[in-house]
C-alpha cells in the first residue's frame, strides 16, 4: 500500500507540474524570490482567478508555500527539494528559468527602513551573511537565534542581546522584503542592528522618506565587520531634496 500511495503522489505532482501555467509559476519562483498571485498570473499569462486556482493546487501538493504579511500574500517554492526537482527537469528539457526583475526605485531598493528595522538589498545581504557565517541560526521557519559567535559579534556593536530577549516581541525573525522578495532580518535584533548602523553612521536616514543612504564609513566598516564587499557606486550621499519615491512599506 505504501508503494501504491507513493506512485499516486508522484503522478499527482507530475500532473501539477505538467500544466503549462503551473510550470511557469514554479519556474519563476526558482530564483528564491516570493511573488504575489497577481504577479504570478502575469508570469503564467492567465487571469487572476485562474492563477489563484493553480496556486491552491500547488499549495495542496506542498510545492509552494504561502507567506501572509499584513494585507499582502506572497508565494514561494515550498523548499529546496522542489527547486532541485525542477532543475533536474530543466536539465532534461534544456529549458532555463525566467529571471526576476524588480521595479522598485533604486534608492528604496538598495536600503530603507521597514517599520523599525532595515530593508532592501543591503539588509538582505546582511541577513544572508549572518546565516552563512553561522552568527544567526534558524530555529524554525519564523525564528532565529544567535550562536555564541553571533552574540559576540552583536556585543561588539554595542547591542545587549539579553535585553532584547527580555522584550515582548520576537527576538529575530525573517521578514519578507517587498523589493528583493527574499528575507531580511526583523524582530528586536533587526531593530537593534538598524539603530547601531545609524549610531555608527554606516547609513543616514532621509527626513522625508524611508530611504537610507550608505556612507563611505558604512561601506568600509560593514566590509570589515561582516565580510561584505559593497561597490562604491552603491554608496549614496544624503541630500536635502525631497524624495519622489512611493510610500510603500514592508511588513513584519
Amino acid at each position: 500500500m505504501h508503494a501504491e500511495h507513493q506512485d499516486i503522489g508522484v503522478s499527482q505532482v507530475a500532473a501539477a507540474i505538467a500544466e503549462p501555467a503551473r510550470t511557469k509559476i514554479l519556474c519563476s519562483l526558482m530564483d528564491g524570490h516570493a511573488r504575489t498571485s497577481t504577479e504570478l498570473a502575469a508570469v503564467a499569462e492567465v487571469s487572476a482567478s485562474t492563477a489563484s486556482a493553480h496556486l491552491a493546487k500547488l499549495k495542496d501538493l506542498a510545492l509552494v508555500r504561502l507567506h501572509v504579511q499584513g494585507r499582502h500574500r506572497y508565494y514561494s517554492l515550498a523548499d529546496k527539494r522542489v527547486a532541485q526537482a525542477l532543475e533536474a527537469l530543466m536539465v532534461i528539457s534544456q529549458n532555463a528559468a525566467p529571471t526576476f526583475k524588480p521595479h522598485t526605485p533604486d534608492r528604496l531598493q538598495f536600503a530603507r527602513t521597514c517599520y523599525d528595522h532595515m530593508a532592501g538589498t543591503l539588509a538582505v545581504m546582511l541577513h544572508d551573511r549572518l546565516l552563512e557565517a553561522g552568527w544567526l541560526v534558524a530555529t524554525d521557519e519564523q525564528a532565529y537565534r544567535l550562536s555564541d559567535n553571533g552574540k559576540a559579534l552583536f556585543a561588539g556593536l554595542g547591542i545587549e542581546v539579553e535585553d532584547l530577549n527580555a522584550l515582548r516581541r520576537k527576538f529575530a525573525c525573517p521578514c519578507l522584503d517587498w523589493s528583493m522578495r527574499r528575507p531580511h532580518l526583523g524582530g528586536s535584533l533587526g531593530a537593534a542592528l538598524l539603530q547601531a548602523a545609524l549610531k555608527r553612521k554606516w547609513v543616514t536616514q532621509d527626513l522625508d522618506s524611508r530611504a537610507l543612504a550608505l556612507t563611505a564609513v558604512g561601506r568600509k566598516e560593514i566590509r570589515a565587520k561582516f565580510g561584505i564587499a559593497l561597490p562604491i557606486e552603491n554608496s549614496q550621499t544624503k541630500t536635502s531634496q525631497p524624495s519622489a519615491t512611493p510610500a510603500g512599506r514592508d511588513h513584519v
